[in-house]
């Protein structure tokens, strides 16, 4: 298990699973009310927006009116609100609290607080640093790749749970922002030393690319942010003549449609990528023109591949453009509308569904890749590239 200080992790765990889950998918997607083409600068749609029906500004309302009634009566709006959510049955309905939306944001737009680290916990319970972002407070304290974390603000890090290390090193259980210190304690072979930090808000590394001693392009895609359709495109571009691309979103929770849009693009010469309704109202995203449409592709899901990640995955396997490799994505398909409450916290409610291109339906269903692999994904990918004739 790893993780980094960057960890798209709700900060109020006790939330449950509404919250643990959401953050995944709010890291939007097809799913996360994305931003659409008529609203391409916003990453949420308004609850003011008159295009949304009766029923859904009904339900907001109902939300709002019983986080009102318990800041009346002296209680906590957003426990009231977050019951009048459940109640309402909506599978991905949350309640965000004012610093976690703003969170949510920043991540939209590639940004995070945090100190640059990448981190995994070993077998025997000791959690090693795997990468130190370029720039970042931990590369300028001279932090490496392989020194272990031994303590995090004078709590020891072995055998702790390699997301609570990361939270702690976010500073999620006080909402620490960028300026707020953490003191670390690290050891590299014989030497041991502490340090202390100060948290920034830093650019997130959503894109990797790499290419494999055969020629093959590597295009990683963790999240939809801000950005990374065009660096996808330009990936693409760049890659050499003649060679095959594995495009790899396992893991990838999602992110703005928009991106995901442009990264269809990439690959597809314009035409539908997926359609979607707000509350019955039926609409369509479309790829551009001009993409690479002759490259050999093949596309790498799991059970983490959600939102934005499974409604590009399903635009490639619909339109024949590339083989789906891997295991059944996660299966979330929805769109959803915030409206702020009263006491500035931010409510998500469920008003429709995307579809592929050839109108499936994502949501609780997922993405049945073409070749069902556990194990050893890259190698297959690489098979299966070569039997297109790369």
């Amino acid at each position: 298990m790893s993780g980094r200080d960057p960890l798209c992790q709700p900060r109020r765990i006790r939330r449950g699973a509404a919250l643990t889950l959401v953050f995944a998918s709010v890291l939007i997607a097809g799913a996360a009310t994305g931003t659409f083409p008529q609203a391409a600068d916003r990453d949420r749609k308004p609850a003011s927006d008159p295009t949304l029906s009766a029923a859904s500004m009904s339900r907001h309302e109902d939300v709002a009116k019983a986080a009102e009634k318990a800041m009346a009566n002296g209680t906590s709006p957003m426990e009231a609100a977050e019951r009048a959510v459940s109640r309402s049955g909506d599978r991905w309905g949350a309640v965000y609290s004012e610093n976690e939306y703003e969170e949510f944001q920043d991540a939209l737009d590639g940004q995070y607080t945090g100190v640059g680290l990448w981190a995994r916990r070993e077998r025997d319970g000791r959690i090693e640093v795997t990468k130190v972002a370029s720039g970042s407070p931990a590369a300028d304290a001279g932090i490496r790749r392989g020194d272990r974390l031994r303590s995090v603000d004078g709590r020891k890090a072995d055998g702790r749970p390699v997301t609570e290390v990361v939270s702690a090193l976010r500073g999620d259980a006080t909402d620490a922002a960028a300026g707020t210190t953490v003191r670390l304690g690290l050891e590299r072979g014989p030497r041991a030393w502490s340090l202390t930090l100060r948290r920034a808000l830093l650019s997130t590394d959503d894109v990797t690319v790499r290419t494999l001693a055969d020629g093959v392009t590597v295009i990683r895609v963790a999240a939809f942010t801000k950005g990374v359709g065009d660096t996808v495109r330009t990936a693409v571009r760049q890659a050499p003549a003649d060679t095959g691309i594995i495009l790899d979103l396992r893991g990838n929770s999602g992110g703005l449609v928009t991106e995901a849009v442009t990264t269809a693009s990439a690959f597809l010469d314009g035409g539908l990528v997926a359609t979607y309704d707000v509350d019955g109202d039926q609409r369509a995203l479309h790829a551009t023109a001009d993409g690479d449409t002759t490259r050999p592709l093949v596309t790498l899901v799991d059970g983490g591949t959600m939102s934005a990640a499974e409604l590009l995955t399903g635009a490639l396997q619909d339109r024949g453009r590339a083989v789906v490799v891997g295991s059944r994505t996660f299966g979330k398909g929805s769109v959803q509308m915030p409206s702020r409450l009263p006491d500035g916290s931010v409510a998500e409610l469920t008003v429709g569904h995307y579809r592929t291109p050839a109108g499936r339906s994502v949501d609780g269903h997922g993405i049945t890749p073409d070749l069902d692999v556990e194990r050893n994904v890259l190698e297959r990918a690489g098979t299966v590239l070569s039997g297109l004739g790369r």
